[in-house]
């Protein structure tokens, strides 16, 4: 009897949330965080010019969330991010300040140089059976230490407009100066009515084959928030600068990366490997091109990083990058990878992603020191490993 209440279609609330509480129990985490700092701050925190700062100064962590949350879900790790993304910005800033080379050039070539790196990390782990912490802790090493040889212990800089209007730019409004920008307006109201009409449609469909399992109700109310917090937020910032362009590009990224995750055959296999590496072998996958191919996608989007890094500094820096890696892993853990690997969605790290930046953007408004806040951060991020163990004895 209680079989059949747990697994009916639109069953009870209470026990949807408890089924998928990892799913939704960091969502749940990032709306009291930030109605927390929102009081706290005295409605600071929701503020166009605050919000702005709080995407262009995360920006970096949640482009690189998406690609660590393929490597985490696959059963490794990727320490080497934060080095990769200094030395790809100081190659980039070698191009265009000394040697002159069109932006277009230099953001392909610059893609192109963190995806070898990735392929060259990734062929030790896949193909030679390295322990993925112990590659990506050399190249840690090796790409600091050449990071500061490219730069000769100097930074670099500054960059042309065009250049640093990858991470400070906003999307211009064709139609006209006046306030609000109409086309962020347009863009921001469109994606979240597409996101709303998508919503709806797999609910009908898992209605027409019987296995819609949550409630109606939280259904409604989960989407109608989710819309309206888009909405908001696109007239807010409409009414300030506009969209971000580093936003426009996270978006973009989190809809591709969601998408590849979750309805391609390679998604499916990168999590067919997380969750029993010999099962996927033994059925046909080619497991070590799936690892080779996640770890050369990382190197690609920590390059990518590191262009929005240095463009948003308007210089590239030896100490760019540090400790990139430990907020990036803590984001896709905090999102609901689990640390064995076959757990997580791309959604999940965004969301862990911006729990660390609203952390630390509320933090630093409140004026508590970087020290507490790493203590903050660490506490978080402990509790985030913990559920995850106890949710899986539970299990």
């Amino acid at each position: 009897m209680s079989d059949t209440t747990e697994t009916r279609p639109g069953g009870d609330t209470f026990g949807f949330i408890r089924r998928n509480i990892r799913e939704y129990g960091i969502l749940f985490a990032l709306i009291v965080i930030m109605a927390f700092f929102q009081i706290v701050t005295g409605g600071i925190l929701f503020r166009p010019v605050n919000l702005t700062n709080l995407f262009l100064q995360n920006s970096h962590i949640v482009i690189m969330a998406v690609g660590m949350l393929l490597i985490i879900v696959a059963g490794h790790i990727d320490l080497s991010v934060g080095s990769v993304a200094a030395f790809v910005g100081a190659l980039a800033a070698l191009m265009i300040v000394k040697l002159g080379l069109p932006i277009p050039v230099v953001v392909v070539l610059s893609l192109v140089a963190g995806a070898i790196i990735g392929a060259i990390q990734g062929y030790w782990v896949a193909y030679w059976k390295i322990p993925s912490f112990i590659v990506t802790l050399a190249g840690m090493l090796i790409f600091r230490g050449l990071t500061m040889w490219t730069l000769q212990g100097q930074s670099i800089g500054p960059f042309p407009r065009e250049f640093q209007m990858i991470a400070s730019g906003f999307i211009p409004d064709f139609f006209g100066p006046d306030k609000p920008n109409t086309l962020s307006l347009i863009l921001g109201w469109g994606a979240a009515l597409v996101i709303l009409w998508m919503q709806v449609r797999n609910r009908r469909r898992e209605e027409t084959l019987g296995i819609a399992d949550e409630p109606f109700a939280f259904f409604v109310a989960k989407n109608a928030l989710i819309f309206v917090a888009l909405a908001w937020m696109t007239w807010a910032l409409a009414n300030f600068r506009g969209l971000p362009n580093v936003f426009i590009v996270m978006a973009v990224l989190v809809a591709l990366y969601a998408f590849l995750s979750e309805r391609t055959t390679i998604g499916r296999r990168i999590y067919a490997i997380g969750g029993n590496a010999k099962a996927a072998k033994l059925s046909g996958i080619n497991s070590e091109r799936v690892v080779f191919l996640t770890f050369m996608n990382m190197g690609m989007l920590a390059a990518l990083a590191g262009l929005v890094v240095s463009a948003r500094l308007n210089s590239a820096t030896p100490k760019a990058g540090v400790g990139f890696e430990l907020d990036v892993i803590a984001a896709v853990f905090i999102g609901g990878a689990s640390m064995s690997g076959g757990v997580g969605t791309v959604i999940g790290a965004v969301v862990g992603a911006f729990i660390m930046g609203v952390m630390n953007n509320g933090m630093s408004i409140l004026g508590i020191g970087i020290d507490y806040q790493q203590v903050i951060k660490g506490l978080v991020l402990m509790a985030a490993v913990i559920f995850d163990v106890s949710n899986k004895s539970k299990s």
